[in-house]
């Protein structure tokens, strides 16, 4: 879509970003990678920690979990980055044009000295799905064409 929309509109910059997460969801991807290392220690070197932790003999659960380690370690690497990937994914696509407010999006931003405050032209998240291809180029060609540099672009 970025390159459809920069050979239509000659002049307009598309920049493509990630939209952030909440926080919380922030924060618990970042306590991800900790608990998945926290996981592989305690199963490379158990029989050394729980002694430093007050325990004199570890859990049993633990045993089964050193019983097979290589598929406790690939595991919680596996569920890890997947928890992690999906904390960290909005869902977000919004198209937004002259530097609008930033999120997983297009920014449409001609390269003329006008300045002009447009709305948000798309949405996913309001509208439940993603424009296709000339949808968007319709969509944003009127936006410019109302907005007077249209002709100015073309």
């Amino acid at each position: 879509m970025k390159k459809m929309l920069e050979t239509a509109f000659p002049g307009i910059d598309v920049v493509l970003t990630n939209h952030p997460p909440t926080f919380p969801k922030r924060l618990l991807s970042k306590v991800v990678p900790v608990v998945q290392i926290g996981a592989v220690g305690l199963v490379v070197a158990g029989e050394h920690i729980f002694p430093m932790l007050g325990f004199m003999t570890p859990p049993p659960w633990y045993y089964s979990l050193r019983a097979n380690k290589f598929g406790t370690i690939a595991s919680t690497w596996l569920l890890g980055n997947a928890l992690q990937s999906f904390l960290q994914s909005t869902g977000a696509f919004e198209v937004y044009l002259n530097n609008e407010l930033v999120s997983d999006l297009f920014i449409l931003s001609a390269t003329l000295n006008a300045f002009l405050i447009l709305n948000k032209v798309f949405s996913k998240l309001k509208e439940g799905r993603f424009p296709g291809e000339i949808e968007l180029r319709d969509i944003v060609g009127k936006k410019l064409g109302n907005s007077g540099i249209g002709g100015l672009l073309a």
